[in-house]
């Protein structure tokens, strides 16, 4: 069951998806200060997903539960679902909007690279190089997965790679600060378009 509303005129989107093994409310504001309240049940999720609100200067928060005594897949993946449906809903149909953005984000020893495409079409190519079998409390399998849902469900075509580093906290952090960078660019309205939309199709 899922439920989505827009909430007033502001650039938000309000989403809350109800399944039978997750229960997850997302609350996105594009034009925020980078406020974030976040418990998704996976402590190093929580802190990638504040790091992507602060350096993105989104307000966003996520309330989740789930069954994570079954396993962290069920609520990381139904997290990233739901954030894409708040973005895409806050966006609407993404009229005077940059579009496409990029940005190269270094943490210590550790460069990762983020380019996205608010498109309307949902497509990710993710590499970064994990080695360890978790990062955190989070299985290291979940993090590309996180974030090719994230792209299916915003429908954007989103790429992120992990250029160099050695510790595997520093890539996938460097890799959301990234893609906060490149996404802060591109939901941004350029002043140029107006209200037109930034497709020769007319459509994202």
């Amino acid at each position: 069951m899922t439920d989505s509303s827009t909430v007033g005129s502001q650039r938000t989107g309000r989403v809350h998806r109800v399944t039978r093994e997750t229960d997850v409310l997302v609350s996105l504001t594009i034009d925020g200060r980078g406020n974030a309240s976040v418990a998704s049940g996976v402590g190093f999720l929580d802190h990638m997903l504040e790091s992507l609100a602060r350096h993105g200067l989104f307000d966003l928060e996520v309330q989740a539960t789930g069954d994570l005594h079954v396993d962290d897949h069920h609520s990381i993946e139904d997290v990233a679902i739901t954030l894409g449906q708040a973005l895409r809903q806050a966006l609407g149909d993404g009229r005077g909007i940059r579009r496409m953005g990029h940005a190269f984000v270094p943490l210590d020893e550790s460069l990762a690279m983020a380019a996205v495409d608010i498109s309307g079409r949902g497509m990710a190519i993710v590499d970064l190089q994990i080695e360890g079998a978790t990062v955190g409390d989070m299985k290291s399998q979940m993090v590309p997965h996180f974030l090719q849902s994230l792209a299916m469900e915003a429908r954007m075509s989103l790429h992120v790679q992990v250029l160099t580093g050695r510790n595997d906290h520093h890539k996938v952090e460097a890799s959301f600060k990234a893609l906060a960078k490149a996404l802060d660019w591109a939901t941004q309205l350029d002043e140029r378009l107006g209200t037109e939309v930034p497709s020769t199709k007319g459509v994202l």
